[in-house]
């Protein structure tokens, strides 16, 4: 299991996806959210709303221009790009990566997909059996937990 496990949400314009988003990855146990990229609607209200979210739950986050700020900052030991168009590599929620030390999971927040060049500041990858985008808070609910569960032991029987 990650040492820290953080969950970017990037390039958002709703405040209902922002909201469902942040909440999705603090019920999965992340340590905290970053969003970048927010604009519009979500830049002006959703922001505030998830920081309530955030400080009601004794969670981190932090809001930041781009995707390029959070390696500079965080300085991630693995940083995911979940993409659907430029995925160079599968995540199986049946049999996840183990990644030690800081993981940073970047979700897109809006449409389209992540640029390419963006996709290339980390491992790009995608759920393995998906063929497209099944929507953001989806896309955090398997790749999240998966990462969470990896490290766990299976119940022992009697």
């Amino acid at each position: 299991m990650p040492e820290r496990l953080l969950a970017v949400i990037h390039n958002v314009s709703s405040i209902q996806r922002l909201v469902d988003s942040v909440r999705a990855a603090y019920a999965l146990g992340v340590d905290g959210v970053i969003v970048t990229k927010a604009y519009g609607a979500a830049a002006q209200h959703g922001l505030a709303e998830v920081g309530r979210i955030a400080f009601k739950e004794g969670k981190t986050i932090a809001v930041l221009p781009d995707l390029k700020d959070i390696l500079d900052l965080v300085k991630p030991d693995h940083f995911l790009v979940v993409t659907a168009e430029h995925a160079s590599q599968e995540i199986d929620p049946s049999s996840p990566p183990r990644l030690d030390g800081v993981v940073v999971v970047a979700f897109n927040g809006g449409e389209p997909d992540f640029a390419a060049h963006e996709a290339k500041l980390g491992t790009p990858i995608y759920i393995r059996g998906l063929k497209r985008r099944v929507g953001v808070v989806a896309e955090i609910g398997l790749v999240l937990y998966a990462l969470r569960e990896e490290g766990r032991e299976a119940p022992q029987g009697e």
